[in-house]
């Protein structure tokens, strides 16, 4: 594990991580990870339950990770990867609520997926995790992480700055970059001691074509 992000969901994770993979830090884990693998949600669940967590049996094959539900445990990662640098992925609060609330929040995959999913669960091992990890979204992000109050927009802002602060206090100066999208390749590139490519810095993943990218992912793991 060389890089761990910190930022949460919906600070262009998505582009951060196409980035990283672009910069040569191999294959990065994002939330789509564990959707398409979600074998791998009982080491999440160990990690909300406070109990021991084998990292490197779950980020195999994995040099980087960004967004939920891995910034959530940035202090535990930095630690286990004590030399993996930490890139804090942020972007103005009041756009990042209305993201996040637009999105995550609010995503329904619909009733043909719903249904779906209900008949394979008696036959599908693959069917019984994706249900296990919809729960520990719900459990660690919305009931945990935000308290079941993400709807109290002043209180869910405030939980995200908090979140920054947290992360520039318990980070070192020297391992950390705090990276905002719009300021494309240069700072990410002279933090990770890469050179900056010629192609435009990765745009992915925006409000609009969320839906479609989400069910299609669930689709194609039920399918």
């Amino acid at each position: 594990m060389q890089v761990i992000g910190a930022g949460y969901g919906r600070t262009a994770t998505k582009s951060l991580q196409l980035a990283l993979e672009e910069l040569g830090f191999g294959r990065c884990y994002h939330m789509e990870a564990l959707l398409r693998a979600p074998s791998g949600v009982h080491h999440w669940q160990n990690a909300k339950n406070r109990t021991e967590v084998d990292w490197d049996a779950l980020f195999s094959g994995f040099e980087s990770i960004v967004d939920f539900p891995g910034s959530i445990y940035y202090k535990e990662l930095a630690a286990f990867y004590p030399n993996a640098k930490v890139i804090l992925s942020v972007r103005d609060a009041e756009s990042w609520y209305k993201s996040v609330r637009a999105t995550i929040y609010e995503y329904d995959p619909g009733l043909a997926i719903k249904l779906k999913m209900l008949a394979k669960l008696p036959f599908s091992q693959t069917a019984r995790d994706l249900f296990q990890v919809i729960r520990l979204v719900n459990n660690v992000i919305w009931k945990q992480l935000f308290e079941d109050q993400f709807e109290d927009k002043v209180y869910a802002i405030r939980n995200y700055e908090t979140h920054i602060q947290e992360v520039k206090k318990n980070i070192p100066e020297d391992r950390l970059l705090v990276f905002d999208a719009k300021d494309g390749w240069e700072p990410l590139c002279n933090f990770l001691s890469k050179d900056v490519p010629s192609k435009p810095y990765p745009h992915a993943n925006n409000k609009e074509d969320f839906e479609a990218w989400s069910k299609s992912i669930l689709h194609d793991v039920l399918s």
